[in-house]
């Protein structure tokens, strides 16, 4: 099982979201740190970015994050509707 981080600006993004939709994010995310293979067909590595980056598409919402294999830990950077969270990366 993974270990869920938060950067401060995923939490501010997450807070801007309506309650309905953050909850559906809090679920895969939780969904995520259990077993990632669950979400495989919405998970994806992010190219053309300095970082490896994965974004996982929850509707119209994505969740940019980083993985740390060894210490088992994902680090949430972004959250954000679809046309605007990728422009935050660059």
């Amino acid at each position: 099982m993974y270990k869920l981080k938060f950067l401060g600006k995923a939490l501010d993004d997450l807070k801007k979201i309506d309650k309905a939709h953050q909850k559906i994010i809090k679920e895969k995310l939780l969904m995520l740190a259990k077993n990632p293979q669950v979400l495989k067909n919405n998970i994806k590595k992010l190219s053309g970015t300095k970082n490896d980056y994965f974004r996982l598409r929850i509707g119209k919402y994505r969740v940019i994050f980083k993985k740390h294999q060894k210490q088992l830990i994902i680090i949430i950077v972004r959250i954000g509707h679809r046309k605007e969270v990728y422009f935050s990366l660059k």
